[in-house]
């Protein structure tokens, strides 16, 4: 094996949506206890009826994913971490996280990003194709987070929202 597949990595599939960044969080959190660096990938295409623009050139396809990347690397992290290597890559996404999955210790995706004409439809191919664990995020909804640091609300257990039935609940 070469030296480069002994290290492990954890691919972040990155679109720009909320649910993308929040992937980026969570692989950073994953990345030390994993001893892993973390592959952020934008996948990039000349999109289906953009023939025309082939004579023209497709430089500014691969610049808006670039700034889509840089801007969701800014979103995630206060400072991007040494271990946290952005990636472009040509071409449509599932099939990419598919077969760079095969040297993964871990893929991570957001559900429901910008990417496809049907939502969730690259992370339901990533968890039904890749060869690797898949973790797929959902972003964060508005005033749906606690401020770090707060306790839950007082007689309700941790994780029971109001309206919720407590039964069952560890």
């Amino acid at each position: 094996m070469a030296a480069a597949e002994t290290h492990p990595r954890i691919i972040v599939g990155v679109d720009g949506s909320e649910a993308s960044v929040a992937a980026l969080r969570v692989a950073g959190v994953l990345a030390e206890p994993l001893s892993a660096s973390v592959e952020a990938w934008a996948c990039w295409d000349v999109p289906a009826g953009y023939g025309v623009y082939l004579a023209v050139g497709i430089e500014g396809f691969k610049y808006a994913a670039e700034q889509v990347l840089q801007q969701a690397l800014k979103d995630a992290f206060d400072e991007q971490p040494a271990y946290v290597h952005p990636r472009l890559v040509r071409g449509k996404p599932s099939p990419l996280l598919i077969d760079g999955s095969r040297n993964a210790l871990l893929l991570i995706v957001g559900r429901r990003g910008h990417g496809s004409f049907v939502p969730g439809s690259v992370s339901s191919a990533l968890v039904s194709h890749a060869h690797c664990p898949v973790l797929v995020v959902h972003a964060p909804e508005e005033g749906s987070a606690p401020e770090e640091g707060s306790a839950p609300e007082e007689g309700r257990p941790e994780g029971v929202e109001e309206g919720q039935p407590e039964e069952g609940r560890p």
